[in-house]
């Protein structure tokens, strides 16, 4: 026949027991719930309510392990896959036209506005850095400038598509050649291009705009808003002549090392 045993009683409990046989009462037994839960609950079972925290305690820690693992993973393929931006360079330029209409003997006049008819051709040099990601280039159009004022009309670039760590050579002109429609310019503008050409050395300004984005195998990013901007001094060996007329030989050496920079 199967014995049933009562759970031990504690050692604390028997000094409830005076020598007289009555018990004594302890200040945890006037607490509902206090020493008498914690007594049977080893034997039923029952606890506090800590094991019922541990599986979700369990589900959080794992999503946190996941989140950071998938932190990492982002910054290492960043590191790996991050595009720098293309570098530009100027080569070469040919000055085919460049001739200031509206001027007097000593600088513009003051009834006819100033006007401005320039083309040139360069040879621009475009170069994709990145050893694993190919380039695109979109929406591409070039002028140029003179003291912060365009002297050429944009010119729309056709797209290129550049393979990884690259260059690429284009050739555009500038300005529609020799029949280059003229463009206004401010007095002082005139009046300092006259004075330029006719000491032989005309600082210009090329601008490239458009935008660029970069395809690494299934990785594409977005496309990216970019002006370059290349200052470089051209030797030009005729004066620019008041009333119209060719303003420079087409052939015009650079001066010094034309020098680039790009924002993206």
């Amino acid at each position: 026949m199967a014995e049933h045993h009562l759970p031990p009683e504690p050692a604390d409990e028997r000094h409830h027991h005076n020598h007289g046989g009555k018990a004594a009462v302890h200040a945890d037994d006037l607490k509902p719930g206090g020493r008498r839960r914690r007594r049977y609950g080893y034997y039923y079972g029952g606890g506090d309510g800590y094991g019922a925290a541990d599986p979700a305690r369990t589900l959080c820690f794992v999503v946190l392990v996941v989140i950071l693992l998938a932190g990492i993973t982002a910054l290492v393929l960043y590191l790996v896959y991050r595009p720098s931006r293309p570098a530009f360079a100027v080569t070469s330029v040919a000055v085919y036209s460049l001739s200031l209409n509206g001027t007097g003997p000593a600088g513009p006049g003051a009834g006819a506005p100033a006007t401005l008819a320039a083309s040139f051709q360069l040879t621009l040099v475009i170069r994709n850095p990145n050893g694993r990601s190919a380039a695109r280039y979109d929406r591409l159009a070039a002028y140029v400038a003179y003291r912060g004022e365009p002297i050429t009309a944009p010119a729309p670039m056709p797209p290129l598509v550049q393979d990884a760590d690259s260059a690429v050579a284009v050739a555009p002109v500038l300005g529609a050649g020799a029949a280059a429609p003229p463009v206004p310019v401010s007095p002082d503008t005139a009046a300092a291009l006259a004075t330029d050409v006719s000491y032989g050395v005309v600082a210009l300004r090329v601008v490239v705009l458009g935008r660029v984005r970069f395809v690494s195998g299934p990785f594409r990013s977005g496309w990216h808003s970019m002006y370059a901007r290349c200052d470089l001094l051209v030797g030009v060996r005729k004066s620019v002549r008041a009333g119209g007329g060719a303003g420079a030989g087409p052939e015009a050496p650079l001066l010094g090392n034309p020098t680039c920079a790009v924002d993206m």
